[in-house]
This record gives C-alpha cells, sequence and structure tokens, in this order.
C-alpha cells in the first residue's frame, strides 16, 4: 500500500509516518521500482498501530523503541518491560501531582477578580505583576512526559 493509504488506516498524517522512519521507529518502506513509491506491507501496519497505541499512552520515542525490541525477542524475560512501565507510571503520576498543583495555583489566581472591570483594575493582571516566592523557571523532576512543568522551557519536537 502506499503511504497514503496506510496513513489513513492507521489514522495518522502522511508527515508522521515519514517522522517515524527517520526516528527509526518505522522501518523504511522499499521503493516500486517502476515509479519509487514507497511500498508499505503489513508488518509496517502493525508496527504503525503498535506505535500509536503507545504514543496515545504518552510513552516516549525511546521507550517505544525498548517495546519495539522486546517485540522481536518473544523468549526474552518481559522483567525490563514491566520496569519501564512501572517507570512510565511514576512519571504520569509526577505529571498528575503537578497538574494538581497548577490547577490550585491557577484557582487561586482567578480569586483574584471576581467581577468584569477594566483591565487596569483587573486583580489577575495585578496578581500577575507582583514576584511570588516560587521559582521562576519549572523545577527539574523526574517526569519525561512532554509538556510538563520540568518541561515548559524545553519543549523539543
Amino acid at each position: 500500500m502506499k503511504i497514503g493509504e496506510l496513513a489513513k488506516q492507521v489514522g495518522v498524517t502522511v508527515e508522521t509516518i515519514r517522522y517515524y522512519e527517520n526516528e527509526g521507529l518505522l522501518h523504511a518502506a522499499l521503493r516500486n521500482p517502476a515509479n519509487n513509491y514507497r511500498r508499505y506491507d503489513s508488518g509496517h501496519l502493525e508496527r504503525l498501530i503498535f506505535i500509536r497505541r503507545c504514543r496515545t499512552l504518552a510513552m516516549t520515542h525511546n521507550e517505544i523503541k525498548v517495546l519495539l525490541q522486546a517485540r522481536v525477542q518473544p523468549d526474552a524475560s518481559c522483567e525490563t518491560i514491566n520496569e519501564l512501565i512501572d517507570e512510565h507510571i511514576h512519571h504520569v503520576q509526577a505529571r498528575m501531582s503537578e497538574l494538581k498543583i497548577l490547577e490550585t495555583q491557577l484557582i487561586e489566581l482567578r480569586g483574584q477578580c471576581h467581577a468584569a472591570l477594566t483591565t487596569r483594575d483587573c486583580g489577575i493582571l495585578r496578581e500577575l505583576d507582583h514576584p511570588t516566592d516560587e521559582p521562576l523557571a519549572p523545577q527539574e523532576t523526574a517526569s519525561h512526559v512532554p509538556g510538563s512543568l520540568c518541561h515548559a522551557d524545553k519543549i523539543s519536537k
């Protein structure tokens, strides 16, 4: 099948497939000698479905690579897989804790303005103008989840 057909079947963009190929998550497709189109097979489809499922669980590319490697070693122990998932659970729990703190801060901030006033009198803007005891930059944590507070200044691809 062509790349567009594969993308449609899995529910991703063509660019995502090319990106996964560049990242080494998906093996490059063979090219049709007659027209140089990439030709994908059922193996690509299965692997892409697996990758997509991992991404819906917010796994990093490195975690997915470990899991993909484990899939080709059916007789190996799954201890490393269990450890990977345990660590991922820890990261998700840390992110949930960060989000709860953020929610509390936003609720407190929202409490600074109880009516529609002019912006010069807005309690939220006034509160944001004042320094707090909190650090200006997010703190390093064990989280690896993109978009988490510890990644706010270091967002990558």
